[in-house]
């Protein structure tokens, strides 16, 4: 028997509908940012730096060319940035144990400190959200941005289902 829900066929969207939405992204980029861009000024760095101080944080071990691959930047653009927070003291890296030619990144205790400044402000931001906008917009709210991206292998980065304390 099929599911009702996949039955009812949701109305087309207006123009206006999609504009708001890209306006709405817009606004709340505007807001999820500005907290973090205040403390990335303290250090004179950009969001180039937060980014890079992000994905190595959330992936200990990263390689430069899987961060490259992530970020899709350029080598140069990378190169100035990494080498900035290496010689600042907040990424370390690290040759492969298998390929000496890798080179694995990792945040130091101080890389670590920034991190959580950085990232603290945003957790709560998007922790209020969802709990003011409830479980089934969580999850619809998930499913809109996954279909944005649209790199099929950056989709597949949030295929496990992650568990719920809700």
């Amino acid at each position: 028997m099929s599911d009702i829900k996949s039955l009812v066929r949701p109305p087309p969207l207006t123009e206006d509908e999609v504009r708001q939405g890209i306006e709405l992204l817009f606004f709340a980029y505007r807001d999820f940012t500005a907290e973090p861009d205040a403390i990335l000024a303290q250090y004179a760095f950009g969001r180039a730096h937060h980014r890079v101080i992000h994905f190595v944080g959330r992936h200990p071990q990263m390689t430069v060319g899987e961060l490259l691959g992530t970020l899709r930047i350029t080598k140069q653009s990378l190169s100035r940035v990494l080498g900035q927070l290496v010689r600042q003291g907040f990424i370390i890296q690290r040759p492969g144990a298998r390929d000496r030619r890798q080179r694995l990144l990792d945040l130091t205790l101080k890389g670590r400190a920034i991190e959580r400044q950085l990232s603290e402000p945003q957790r709560a931001r998007v922790a209020n959200a969802y709990r003011q906008a409830g479980a089934q917009a969580v999850d619809g709210f998930r499913q809109v941005l996954l279909a944005i991206i649209a790199d099929e292998n950056d989709r597949r980065r949030f295929d496990q289902v992650l568990p719920t304390k809700r």
